[in-house]
C-alpha cells in the first residue's frame, strides 16, 4: 500500500511538474516573450537542479524522507501559484526555478526510498511501477494545462497546477504516510565525487546515452509549444501532441 500511495503522489506532483512547464511557455508566448527569452525559462527548469543534485542525494541520505519529499512538493506548489498572484513575465523565472528545485528534491527522495519498500527482490517491480507512474503524469499534466487554458486561461490553468500537489502535502504534513527507514539513513559515507563515477566505464555509457535522450527531450518540449503556437495550434493541440509523446514512453515501459 504504501508503495502505490506514494506513486500517486508522485503522480500529482509530477504531473503539476510537467503542466507547469506547457503553462509556462504558453502563458510567456502569450506574453510576447521572443523564443530565447521561453529557452531561458524552459532552461532553469534544470540549471539550479543540476547544481544541486549530488548535495540533494546526500541529503535524502542523512535525513527522514518525509522532510525532502515535503519541502518539495511545497516548492512546486508554490512555484505554480506564483504567476496567479504575481502575473508577469519575470514572475516565471522565478517560478520556473522554485518548480525545477523542488520537483528535482522530490525526485530523487522517491527514488531512493522506493528501492527500500518491500524485499530486495521486489526493487526492480518497484521501480517499475514508478516508471509508469511518471509516464501517466507526463502525459496529464500536458494535457490538463492545455485544455485548461483554452476553457479558463492561464491564470486559472497555474491554480490547478498547484492544487495537484495539496494531497502529498496534507499527508506528509500529517505524518500519515509510512515510509520506509533507509538502512543508510544518518550514517557517515565516504565523500565521492562525481568525476568518480565518470570513470566507471559502465556508468559513462550510461550518462552519455541519458544525456542525449534528455537533451531531445528537453528541445522537444522547448520546441513544441513555440511551433505549434506559430502555426496557430491551441494550447488544447499543443497539449495533446505532448500528452502524446510521454503516451508513448508508456506504452514503452
Amino acid at each position: 500500500m504504501t508503495l502505490y500511495l506514494l506513486i500517486l503522489f508522485s503522480v500529482l506532483t509530477h504531473s503539476a511538474y510537467i503542466g507547469s512547464r506547457v503553462a509556462v511557455s504558453l502563458y510567456a508566448i502569450h506574453l510576447h516573450a521572443s523564443p530565447f527569452t521561453v529557452g531561458v525559462l524552459m532552461s532553469l527548469y534544470g540549471l539550479l537542479p543540476t547544481l544541486i543534485a549530488v548535495s540533494a542525494g546526500r541529503l535524502a541520505d542523512r535525513v527522514l524522507p518525509r522532510v525532502p519529499l515535503l519541502v518539495g512538493s511545497v516548492m512546486v506548489t508554490a512555484g505554480a501559484a506564483a504567476p496567479f498572484f504575481i502575473p508577469g513575465l519575470n514572475t516565471l523565472f522565478a517560478s520556473a526555478t522554485v518548480i525545477g528545485l523542488g520537483m528535482t528534491l522530490y525526485m530523487i527522495t522517491v527514488q531512493n526510498i522506493a528501492g527500500f519498500i518491500g524485499k530486495p527482490e521486489d526493487r526492480p517491480t518497484n521501480f517499475s511501477i514508478l516508471g509508469l507512474g511518471y509516464s501517466f503524469s507526463a502525459f496529464a499534466g500536458p494535457m490538463l494545462s492545455g485544455f485548461a487554458i483554452d476553457s479558463a486561461g492561464h491564470a486559472v490553468t497555474f491554480v490547478l497546477l498547484a492544487l495537484l500537489p495539496l494531497p502529498t502535502i496534507a499527508v506528509l504534513a500529517a505524518n500519515k504516510l509510512a515510509l520506509p527507514r533507509p538502512p543508510s539513513l544518518g550514517m557517515r559515507h565516504k565523500q565521492h565525487r562525481v568525476a568518480d563515477l565518470l570513470r566507471h566505464r559502465d556508468l559513462r555509457s550510461v550518462f552519455i546515452i541519458s544525456a542525449l535522450q534528455v537533451t531531445a527531450w528537453e528541445l522537444f518540449s522547448f520546441m513544441m509549444p513555440i511551433y505549434g503556437s506559430g502555426i496557430g495550434l491551441s494550447a488544447s493541440m499543443i497539449g495533446v501532441i505532448m500528452g502524446t509523446f510521454a503516451a508513448a514512453t508508456f506504452v514503452v515501459r
